[in-house]
């Protein structure tokens, strides 16, 4: 009956047992921890400004693609109805009193009036055109971003993985795996960037274009609508 209790007195309670194992304490994982870690910071300096620079020109752009779509009320209705009645100058005065791509268009059509209507198409094509360069102006570097940012991230992480593969191989009696772990998924931090950077400048390129295509549309259109006022009958 004694050595029972004995036995029973030396078999440790669960509740004790659980509470002795301490939990294991795991760091959290911080962005901008691994955005400035210094082994990356050489290739997510560049991304974060190309970052930077692709929102401003996205917002630049959009702002002065939104002003140029706008159009006066009745303008072309007013426009007619100028030329109907042989007020040229009163239509070249309206003209440019809108600082619109349309009203720059216009204009010029107007100042091409008695000439053959070939050349007042023409006039107006051209006019298009230099208004349509003029929307696009800094496009191209958002198409920049979105293609180099991806590849320049991939750049950091095949950089990192051939340094830490280098110290593996240069100290193979002290290999520690905590350090390679670090060293890699800080390394693969630069594509994350790189893939993140790249798809916000695709889609701010893509909306760009799209809006610059609504523009042209508008453009053409209206070209044809003066084209076709010039044929009225007065």
């Amino acid at each position: 009956m004694k050595n029972l209790f004995l036995l029973q007195s030396t078999v440790p309670n669960p509740e004790m047992i659980s509470n002795q194992i301490a939990e294991p304490v795991t760091e959290k994982l911080r962005i901008l921890d691994l955005v400035f870690a210094p082994s990356s910071l050489w290739i997510m300096i560049p991304l974060l400004v190309m970052l930077a620079l692709a929102i401003y020109i996205f917002v630049e752009r959009l702002l002065t693609i939104n002003k140029s779509a706008k159009e006066e009320r009745n303008f072309m209705n007013n426009i007619r109805d100028f030329i109907h009645s042989g007020k040229i100058e009163s239509a070249l005065a309206l003209c440019k009193g809108n600082s619109t791509p349309i009203a720059r268009m216009i204009e010029k059509g107007i100042t091409r009036i008695g000439k053959p209507l070939t050349d007042i198409s023409a006039a107006i094509e051209n006019t298009g055109n230099l208004e349509v360069q003029r929307l696009e102006k800094k496009v191209s570097v958002l198409a920049t971003i979105a293609g180099a940012a991806p590849m320049l991230g991939f750049l950091g992480t095949v950089v990192g993985m051939v340094i830490a593969f280098h110290n593996m191989e240069a100290n193979p009696n002290n290999l520690n795996i905590a350090d390679l772990s670090g060293g890699i998924y800080t390394a693969m931090i630069t594509t994350v960037g790189g893939l993140i950077v790249g798809i916000i400048a695709y889609f701010c390129y893509n909306i760009i274009v799209s809006r610059i295509s609504q523009v042209v549309y508008m453009l053409e259109a209206k070209s044809t609508e003066f084209i076709d006022l010039l044929h009225e009958p007065v």
